[in-house]
């Protein structure tokens, strides 16, 4: 049987509940909502972190960050844990990224190994496919411009002097918009297709393994009038909501930071109004490669999975983001797979599961051999396990964890102290969902229980009212701990001497 092409797409900081095919009442999304319905749709996909890297470490490794270890911007994956790319390098695929977010694509955090071509769209110096076609002279000069770019843009990474001084509002409009922070969706998606193409006309001797990332849905925003037009007219026609839009995009530290005071409805009908147009707009150019993959018949022999690394926050709970906990808004993440033998369409499926199990999917499409060790199983965690009513190996359940990024958490212990000391933002959060219930914990203390069948939006505690399933959840969640933590001084205690001795046989490790 030839092994299926893999399109895996993630769209950066898209809130669940903000898709009208997740039951929005704007149609933010008409183009994923019409592919959704002929495909399988995970209607209680969790990730496992609140941010971006950390998320993309499960996502890629398949395992939850307590396992991976990469927390921070300035951290890199450890060479004991192979990546997707790379399985599936090993496996004959041809694998390829098109990414739109720099700390993915400019930050050596090690998620770009194993891609035979990983193309990045954000930062001073884009590399495009049509870079490859320029002359020697051309592409060595900007190969050395990216290098110098990526050195600057790490530097700021590890620096808090350097980090807190590019969220100057006066600074902030020149990075965002200058230097292609949020990349370009509408030329990724334009060289995905051709690349596509191509390698569909070169032969396609080895599958392809296409991995593309878009931020339209990130900060700041600045959709066209059109979309915004489109979903709230009177919000378009309101100058005072633009000026209130062009200070709040400019105010970076905002962005992150627990707001004193709530917003004023208007304002929070506007930032709400404005984020929902980044995602229509967004959803036309998906919708074109969608239509490609149609049109051409790419999808008879593809398995196509997109959902969210994580959400966003818009003062929900109290929270600016998605940096400091694990309330639905971030970690509640649409879900869909389409493959014409293995996912049904138009089935939706209620069964808790976490998204790191998108890695075993993938890999057990591909027929990947897998390494020892219960995080290498690809068929009993493929998220096919899951369909038809089978026991599903995860039993329903799926873990986040919210580790604070140092970097803004510095920042914010020198401009709200007393704000990071009453939320507790030095420490680390998780929570636990199993079946209609979820648990969170803050240092290992119980915060809250929730019903987020009844309560999606978190707005009632239970955690007194029933301390009985507030201990049974708290319980699993502090053996999920124990099991994932790395022991103290050992820098590959997440991995047994069988695992290890694999990945040194296939040179991921020395």
């Amino acid at each position: 049987m030839t092994p299926p092409n893999l399109l895996f797409i993630v769209l950066d900081t898209l809130r669940r509940d903000h898709l009208s095919g997740y039951g929005y009442a704007r149609e933010t999304s008409p183009h994923l909502d019409a592919f959704a319905a002929r495909a399988t749709v995970f209607d209680r996909a969790i990730s496992p972190a609140q941010w971006t890297i950390p998320a993309h470490g499960s996502l890629f490794t398949g395992t939850y960050p307590g396992v991976h270890g990469l927390h921070q911007a300035y951290q890199t994956l450890s060479g004991s844990h192979a990546t997707l790319a790379e399985l599936l390098r090993l496996a004959d695929y041809h694998t390829v990224a098109f990414c739109n977010n720099p700390l993915l694509g400019v930050l050596d955090n090690g998620l770009q190994r194993g891609f035979d071509h990983f193309f990045n769209y954000a930062g001073a110096t884009p590399d495009r496919p049509v870079d490859m076609r320029r002359s020697h002279l051309r592409r060595a000069a900007a190969t050395r411009m990216r290098q110098v770019a990526r050195r600057v843009t790490n530097r700021f990474a590890r620096s808090d002097f350097l980090f807190r001084a590019s969220l100057n509002p006066l600074l902030v409009p020149v990075w965002s918009r200058l230097v292609n922070f949020k990349g370009s969706t509408a030329r990724s998606i334009d060289d995905l297709i051709d690349y596509w193409q191509r390698h569909q006309a070169g032969g396609a001797a080895r599958p392809l393994f296409a991995c593309l990332n878009l931020m339209g849905a990130h900060l700041p925003y600045r959709p066209p009038r059109a979309a915004l037009q489109h979903l709230a007219a009177d919000i378009a026609r309101d100058r005072h909501a633009y000026r209130f839009m062009t200070a709040f995009n400019a105010d970076a530290e905002a962005w992150i930071s627990p707001p004193e005071t709530p917003f004023a409805d208007w304002q929070q009908r506007t930032l709400d109004a404005f984020y929902d147009a980044e995602i229509r707009q967004q959803d036309e150019h998906l919708g074109r490669l969608l239509a490609f993959l149609q049109r051409s018949g790419a999808l008879a022999n593809t398995l196509v999975i997109i959902t969210a690394d994580h959400g966003e926050g818009h003062g929900d709970h109290g929270y600016m983001g998605h940096s400091f906990v694990v309330y639905q808004e971030l970690v509640h993440v649409p879900l869909i797979v389409w493959h014409p033998d293995g996912f049904p369409a138009g089935q939706r499926l209620s069964t808790p599961v976490s998204t790191r199990r998108i890695f075993h999917t993938l890999l057990a499409a591909a027929g990947a051999v897998a390494l020892p060790g219960a995080d290498h199983d690809y068929a009993r965690l493929s998220l096919a396990q899951v369909l038809n009513g089978q026991p599903d190996s995860e039993g329903g359940i799926a873990f986040s964890e919210a580790f604070p990024p140092v970097n803004l958490l510095n920042i914010l212990r020198e401009s709200a102290p007393r704000t990071v000391e009453r939320l507790q933002l030095m420490q680390v959060r998780r929570g636990v969902v199993a079946g209609r219930h979820k648990l969170t914990t803050v240092n290992e203390d119980i915060e809250t229980l929730f019903d987020v069948e009844r309560d999606p939006a978190e707005t009632h505690n239970l955690a007194q009212q029933q301390p009985h399933l507030a201990a049974e959840l708290h319980q699993r969640l502090m053996q999920f701990v124990a099991h994932t933590q790395p022991a103290a001084g050992s820098p590959a205690a997440e991995l047994s001497a069988d695992v290890l001795e694999n990945l040194r046989a296939l040179g991921y490790v020395e």
